[in-house]
């Protein structure tokens, strides 16, 4: 599948487990997993975060295959996730630092169209995200909000 604002198609990424039944070398039971993952939320990772810390120290290969639920999903259910979810986020605060780079370099035009498409990208996960119910239907983003959210 192609990209969204270029012509490039991109293969990388990491791919998931073939079988859905729990490997034998994992000792973690589903309670110890969800132990760890709030464990790890506390201490302020997000949940790709924590899925990369289980897969690469912990040797879990996916949480769903024991606990039969998504990170999350955990999260959520402990009411530890996040207000604003991580993806929205990630953009968000690439939004604030091509602004601040724009108020120094006003003629930049890459940077410009970077920005229009930065924040095109935010309007339609907003759009998903309240069709979906994770934020609220009353919820804007704008860029000095923006810029608090990532202070």
């Amino acid at each position: 599948m192609a990209r969204m604002h270029s012509r490039k198609r991109g293969k990388a990424g990491s791919k998931k487990p073939l079988k859905k039944i729990t490997p034998t070398w994992i000792r973690y039971k589903e309670k110890e997993l969800e132990f760890l993952i709030l464990k790890l939320a506390k201490e302020g990772k997000s949940p790709s975060q924590i899925g990369m810390m289980l897969r690469d120290t912990y040797g879990i290969p996916s949480t769903r295959v024991i606990t039969k639920k998504r990170i999350t999903n955990i999260l959520k259910e402990k009411k530890i996730l996040p207000e604003i979810p991580e993806d929205l986020m990630a953009l968000i605060k690439k939004s604030v630092l091509i602004t601040k780079h724009l108020k120094e370099n006003s003629k930049d035009e890459t940077a410009k169209r970077g920005l229009v498409l930065t924040e095109s990208k935010i309007g339609r996960l907003v759009k998903y995200y309240k069709k979906t119910g994770r934020l609220n239907s009353d919820w804007k983003f704008e860029t000095k909000k923006g810029e608090l959210f990532v202070e």
